[in-house]
């Protein structure tokens, strides 16, 4: 990772290769091989998309651009954390990363992945995967991140769209008898819509409109049945 850096001054964050502890074969949940996000803010990764983790095969043994490095293990340059005043606060948990990868992205810094280091991630430390309080954090900060780091003329037509698919992840868990992970959503929507302006007032002069690789990771997941990073694009 420090060689990368020496050889790459425009490079401000790195994250290695991240695998499960539990189970080493396999890439782990926060972070795998790299991140990216859809159009509507919902992240996936290289080697995760939503539940389906990948074997790793060393399919993803690259050294590559990516679009955010996991909160689990990433390295960035003292100067660029200082100059992006570090993570978003009211965050608390959860997405802050990808917000703190935009906000360099919309600064023109490039964040990388490298194969050459490999950690193991236990996974679920700060949070459990079946605490409703998680679920609420996700969606929570991922809507407050679309009005921090989307173009203005962007903004209404991503949040609306994003409060369709928002709709069918609470029907989902409304089927499923997850009722409090259901309700975590409308919770998350209505802090997002009370604290919408502090939000907007957080926004960078600049920001870059080419933010996403693949537009509906939703469709493609849940009714393509596509499963892997490398079947997306």
């Amino acid at each position: 990772i420090i060689e990368l850096f020496d050889h790459s001054q425009e490079t401000c964050i790195i994250q290695p290769k991240v695998l499960d502890y539990k189970r080493k074969t396999h890439f782990e949940y926060a972070g795998a091989a790299g991140g990216f996000i859809d159009k509507y803010g919902y992240p996936f990764c290289r080697g995760r998309i939503f539940e389906s983790i990948e074997e790793d095969l060393g399919q993803y043994d690259d050294e590559s651009e990516i679009f955010w490095a996991s909160g689990a293990c990433f390295f960035i340059r003292n100067k660029t954390f200082k100059m992006l005043d570090g993570f978003d606060e009211d965050f608390f948990a959860h997405q802050e990363e990808i917000d703190l990868c935009w906000r360099a992205f919309n600064a023109n810094y490039k964040i990388k992945y490298t194969h050459k280091s490999v950690v193991y991630h236990v996974g679920g430390a700060t949070l459990g995967a079946t605490n409703p309080h998680k679920t609420f954090l996700n969606f929570r900060n991922s809507l407050a991140m679309l009005v921090k780091n989307l173009p203005a003329n962007k903004i209404i037509a991503i949040v609306f769209a994003r409060m369709l698919l928002d709709g069918l992840a609470f029907l989902k868990f409304i089927f499923e008898g997850k009722f409090s992970h259901g309700f975590s959503i409308l919770k998350a929507h209505f802090y997002f819509y009370t604290h919408f302006t502090k939000n907007y007032n957080k926004r960078p002069k600049d920001l870059n409109a080419n933010y996403y690789q693949v537009e509906n990771i939703v469709w493609k997941h849940f009714f393509k049945k596509i499963n892997s990073y490398k079947n997306l694009l």
